[in-house]
C-alpha cells in the first residue's frame, strides 16, 4: 500500500557546464541546508515543508539559469535502504569535533583570560547551532554535546562570574576527596564498563584506601556504603551524564584532560553518543576480562585498572601534543 506522505525528497538538477555561477549558488544553498549529494546534480533531504520549499526555490533558479530541475518525493524500497539514507545525515563526526573543543577548553580554563575563554565557548556554540540546524535525526550524540556545552558554560560562569545565578540542570554537588578516604563503596556485581571505570576512578583519584562491595542487588547496599551506578545511589546517572562522568564532576576531576577523554569513552559504551576510536578495543578487553575472571570482580578491577592507567596516560600525552595547535586556532 502506498503511503500518503513520502518521507524523502530528491532534487534532480541539470545545468550547463558553461554556467558555473548558478551551479555554485545551487551547491552553496543546498550545502547550507544540509542536503546530501547522492551524485552530481542529485540532492537528498528528509521530507518537510521547509525542504520542499527550498527545493522548489532552487528548481526555479535552475530553470531561470537555462537548466532543468525536478523535485521528486519518494519512499525507500526497504528498511535497509531507508537506514542507508538516514546514515547520510549522521552528524556524530561534527559533534565529536565540538566535544573535543569543549574538553580542551575545560582543561585549559585555569590558564585562560575571560575574554579568550568566552570567545572559544562562543565559537563552539555557533558551530553547534549550525550542526543542530541540519541534524534531521537527533539522538544520543546531540544530547551529549548539548550537556557538555551546558557544563562548559557553568564552568566558565563559576570561574569568571561566581555570583551570577545558574540554571539548575540537576546540579552535581561539589565534594572534596579528603572527606571520602577509607570509605566503603558499593555497586552491582559482574562489572561492565561504567562500574569498572568508576571503581578505577575512585581508587586512583578519590579514595586510595577504598574498599569495594559487589552487590547481588542494589537493595543489599549497606547504609554506611557509598553506592554508585544504580538507581538511588549517591553517585549515578544525572541528566545526560553516566556515573563515571558524575563522579568526575563531583570531585572536580572533569577538567583533567585524560579523565575527560575517558569519560567520553565510558559514555559512548554505556549509553551511546559521540563515537570514540578506542571504544571497540576497550569493550573487547572488558569482555575478555569478564570471561577470564568470572565472578571475581576484584580481579577484574585490578586488570582493567592497568588498562585504564595506560589509556589515561596516552590521553594526557595526546592532549599535550595537541594543545599548541588548539591554542592557535
Amino acid at each position: 500500500m502506498i503511503q500518503e506522505h513520502p518521507p524523502w525528497l530528491l532534487l534532480v538538477a541539470s545545468l550547463s557546464g558553461r554556467t558555473p555561477a548558478p551551479r555554485m549558488r545551487l551547491w552553496r544553498a543546498l550545502k547550507a541546508a544540509g542536503a546530501y549529494a547522492l551524485r552530481d546534480g542529485v540532492y537528498l533531504l528528509p521530507a518537510s515543508d521547509k525542504a520542499a520549499e527550498l527545493f522548489r526555490v532552487q528548481a526555479a533558479e535552475v530553470a531561470q539559469a537555462g537548466g532543468s530541475a525536478h523535485v521528486i518525493p519518494f519512499h525507500a524500497d526497504s528498511p535497509e535502504h531507508d537506514a542507508e539514507l538516514r546514515a547520510a545525515f549522521d552528524r556524530t563526526t561534527a559533534y565529536a569535533e565540538g566535544l573535543t573543543d569543549l574538553t580542551a577548553l575545560l582543561s585549559e580554563l585555569v590558564t585562560l583570560a575571560e575574554v579568550d575563554a568566552r570567545r572559544r565557548l562562543a565559537s563552539v556554540r555557533r558551530d553547534l547551532e549550525t550542526i543542530v540546524a541540519t541534524d534531521f535525526f537527533p539522538g544520543a550524540a546531540r544530547d551529549q554535546i548539548e550537556a557538555a556545552l551546558r557544563d562548559a558554560e557553568q564552568a566558565l560562569n563559576a570561574r569568571f562570574s561566581p555570583d551570577e545565578p545558574r540554571v539548575d540542570h540537576q546540579a552535581i554537588p561539589q565534594r572534596h576527596a579528603s572527606d571520602y578516604h577509607g570509605r566503603r563503596w558499593a555497586t552491582r556485581r559482574h562489572l561492565w564498563v561504567d562500574r569498572a571505570a568508576c571503581a578505577w576512578l575512585i581508587h586512583r583519584f578519590i579514595d586510595p584506601q577504598a574498599r569495594f562491595l559487589w552487590l547481588a542487588k542494589p537493595a543489599d547496599c549497606p547504609p554506611d556504603a557509598l553506592g554508585f551506578d544504580f538507581d538511588g545511589a549517591t553517585f549515578t546517572h544525572i541528566d545526560q551524564r553516566v556515573s563515571f562522568e558524575v563522579l568526575a564532576a563531583s570531585f572536580g576531576l572533569d577538567r583533567d584532560a585524560g579523565i575527560a577523554r575517558l569519560g567520553q569513552l565510558v559514555h559512548y559504551l554505556d549509553v551511546g553518543g559521540v563515537p570514540v576510536a578506542d571504544a571497540a578495543g576497550f569493550a573487547s578487553v572488558m569482555t575478555g576480562a569478564r570471561a577470564r575472571h568470572g565472578e571475581d570482580d576484584d580481579a577484574l578491577v585490578q586488570d582493567i585498572g592497568i588498562v585504564l592507567d595506560c589509556l589515561y596516560s596516552a590521553y594526557l600525552e595526546t592532549h599535550a601534543s595537541e594543545s599548541p595547535m588548539d591554542t592557535q586556532r
